[in-house]
């Protein structure tokens, strides 16, 4: 079963079950109200009843020659007519419904009027018992066949039945009409998403034409098919660009391997190994710097707030004593950043070791932090302005930098921790050397204690 039909039946239902609730409350309504009137014409000819017995009481004379009054119920329309002269007695009634206690205690005025339903020759009568006016001790009842109204209340049910399940179907069909519009942007979007799966082109445009709220599901799910778009394209260059680097080594590792099993004895073997030592030995960087890249590409995995001034001094330290003969000036005042304090660590590392690699015996190197900037300054030889933009991209090497070594992935896990944290890193120009700089969000201000 479709939606669209789901959504008929739904839109059925929930009107014929109002107008059930209706008719549940509508019904007992009329018929209380159909009572109701009864009641009035029966009290209403309760009260005519004087002028009915002053009309026929001449025509009936008691045994005494007096006049007397009819006891055999007098057809008025559809209502019956009785009245017992007194005294009025307990007993059964051969010409209508047998006299009960109250009605003798009703007919001397020791109780009020009253309505009760009562069998006569198989016939269900509602019945008025009161007082005849001005006539103590008479008795007179009015009585009405209680099958009156059912014959009103039978066209009511059969009315109420036939207009629910009419509305009911209607508004089935109804739904069923709208919700096929309604749903046609849903139909849209589901072809346009099986195409995408059958396909496996992510840069299917995605149908959102409107601004309710499927329309946004339609926006949603664009930028999310764009967003994996462009995350599937940088995984494919991201494999194609380790497949490129990691060739040349392995090839180059592969040849020494084979020349030294060929000729172990042979006086190169020494220098062979260790150009095959060299060459694992960038194998293994490269592959440690993929995986941190990956690494943090994503949330940091552990947060907590870091000095980024003592971050940069620990890391000029450690430079310092693997390059002693270039000279490393700090210019570092207290800076308090939220984050994970390896990867910032690394960034910072790969930032002043990129600047180490580039910078002459003699060279300096400055690294200052500003609040949350931190740069790194060398003076070699520079970055040509065409590459300033891409310095930081994965597994780019300027011309110049091919002879150096590396992998190209230190300056882009640079970016990858920037962005993670929120914050940037570029190449600024300058006209000596090369300025790179690295900004994060700063937590509250820090003072020193």
């Amino acid at each position: 079963m479709n939606l669209r039909t789901r959504l008929a039946i739904a839109g059925g239902s929930v009107v014929a079950g109002a107008l059930v609730l209706v008719s549940v409350v509508l019904y007992p309504a009329v018929e209380a109200n159909l009572r109701g009137q009864i009641d009035s014409s029966l009290v209403v000819a309760a009260g005519q009843a004087p002028d009915v017995a002053a009309a026929i009481k001449a025509k009936f004379r008691d045994v005494n020659g007096e006049p007397g009054f009819p006891t055999v119920p007098l057809g008025i329309g559809s209502t019956q007519l009785q009245i017992v002269p007194r005294p009025v007695r307990i007993g059964p009634s051969t010409e209508f419904v047998d006299i009960t206690a109250r009605d003798v205690a009703v007919a001397d005025g020791t109780a009020g009027a009253y309505f009760r339903d009562a069998v006569y020759n198989g016939v269900v009568y509602r019945v008025y018992t009161a007082q005849l006016p001005d006539s103590p001790g008479t008795l007179v009842r009015t009585a009405i066949p209680e099958s009156d109204p059912a014959p009103t209340l039978r066209e009511l049910a059969w009315l109420l039945a036939g207009s629910t399940v009419a509305a009911g179907l209607l508004a089935a069909l109804a739904s069923r009409l709208a919700a096929r519009r309604v749903l046609r942007p849903v139909h849209q979007l589901t072809e346009t998403v099986e195409l995408i799966r059958t396909t496996g082109d992510l840069a299917i445009p995605i149908p959102a034409d409107s601004r309710d709220e499927i329309g946004r599901l339609g926006a949603a799910f664009a930028a999310m098919t764009a967003a994996l778009d462009e995350s599937v394209g940088a995984q494919r260059r991201l494999v194609a660009d380790a497949s490129h680097e990691l060739r040349t080594p392995l090839t180059s590792l592969t040849v020494n391997l084979e020349l030294l099993a060929e000729n172990p004895a042979d006086a190169q073997a020494p220098l062979l190994a260790a150009e095959a030592l060299g060459q694992a030995g960038e194998l293994t960087t490269l592959v440690n710097d993929l995986v941190d890249l990956a690494r943090y590409g994503q949330a940091p995995y552990h947060t907590e707030d870091v000095r980024l001034d003592l971050v940069a001094e620990r890391v000029a330290a450690r430079a310092a004593r693997r390059a002693p003969q270039i000279e490393f000036e700090l210019d570092c005042t207290p800076a308090l950043v939220h984050g994970d304090p390896d990867a910032l660590e690394r960034a910072v590392a790969n930032l002043v070791d990129n600047a180490v690699k580039w910078s002459l015996p003699d060279g300096r190197i400055r690294i200052s932090v500003r609040a949350g900037t931190l740069e790194v300054a060398d003076t070699g030889p520079g970055i040509p302005d065409n590459d300033l933009e891409f310095v930081f991209d994965r597994f780019y090497r300027s011309p110049a930098a091919r002879g150096h070594p590396g992998s190209g992935l230190g300056l882009a896990i640079v970016r990858q921790v920037a962005e993670a944290h929120g914050g940037t890193a570029e190449a600024v120009p300058c006209q000596r050397g090369a300025l790179l700089r690295l900004v994060l969000p700063t937590c509250v201000e820090h003072t020193e204690p």
